[in-house]
């Protein structure tokens, strides 16, 4: 009978020997899910190279220990296994978990050491030109409201008030029909002017063709000129008020008030059919 532990005590368990690796354990439960490694590259976003490595227990293509961490976790979630388990045991294979570093340290020392703010030179100097130049305009227009003031006080006695010429003039005012260019009207056409002078009328202008010249209101103040080869047919809806120049004579004839006028001018002088 021996005293002590037997050689058998420090063999490492059957179960422990028996694990196969954490590449093997993902290749193992890809196939017997019946994924490709293709389908489980897609699913995953890890890329096929790394995943025929990782499958070979290959991690040095994963790019360090986190990023090996997590495609562990992303292959193992794929074909259905714990992910727990595996990560544990490639730590353990690894030199096990780094524990994190603190990260509280550099918070405060970016708290004790705020930047310190500068003075706005810009702003200042903006501020003061504005100032002086604002004190300078209001000193130059105080200076000229002084001076304004003395000079119509001094002047006033001396002008006169000026005339308007607009008051000697009626507003209304117009040229003698004998100087327009009906007094020119050119032998070889006729011309006539219709004028509104006491009211409105309507009024029909047609050519020796028959075709309309204008048909409308001719309210008062205002006139219309038509000019044909050889005929001008007209029509006064309230000929009373109106003044008629025909190849550049007026015509004398006193038309009534409320009276409809059907008149005819041909070349030469007036002659109304």
């Amino acid at each position: 009978m021996s005293i002590g532990n037997s050689p058998a005590d420090d063999r490492p368990s059957v179960e422990e020997d028996d694990r196969p690796s954490v590449g093997r354990a993902l290749q193992q439960a890809r196939v017997d899910a019946g994924l490709t490694v293709d389908e489980i590259s897609s699913s995953t976003r890890v890329r096929i190279p790394i995943v025929h490595a990782i499958e070979q227990d290959d991690f040095t293509r994963c790019g360090g220990d986190v990023y090996a961490r997590g495609h562990i976790r992303m292959l193992a979630r794929a074909v259905g296994i714990d992910p727990n388990a595996l990560v544990e045991q490639y730590d353990a294979e690894h030199g096990g978990r780094p524990s994190p570093t603190p990260a509280a340290p550099l918070f405060e020392a970016e708290r004790i050491k705020p930047e310190p703010r500068r003075p706005n030179w810009t702003a200042a100097m903006v501020a003061a030109i504005v100032a002086v130049v604002a004190f300078v305009g209001f000193t130059l227009f105080s200076g000229d409201d002084e001076g304004g003031n003395r000079s119509v006080a001094s002047d006033t006695p001396s002008k006169k008030p000026k005339t308007s010429p607009s008051k000697n003039k009626p507003a209304d005012q117009k040229p003698d029909p004998s100087d327009s260019a009906i007094a020119a009207a050119p032998a070889d056409k006729v011309t006539v002017k219709l004028m509104a002078q006491d009211g409105s009328s309507w009024i029909s202008a047609k050519d020796h063709n028959g075709r309309v010249l204008h048909e409308g209101t001719l309210k008062h103040g205002d006139s219309k000129t038509f000019t044909d080869k050889k005929q001008i047919d007209l029509i006064l809806g309230n000929a009373g008020v109106i003044e008629l120049f025909v190849n550049g004579k007026k015509i004398e004839d006193r038309f009534e008030n409320g009276h409809v006028e059907r008149l005819t001018y041909t070349k030469g002088d007036p002659a109304a059919g």
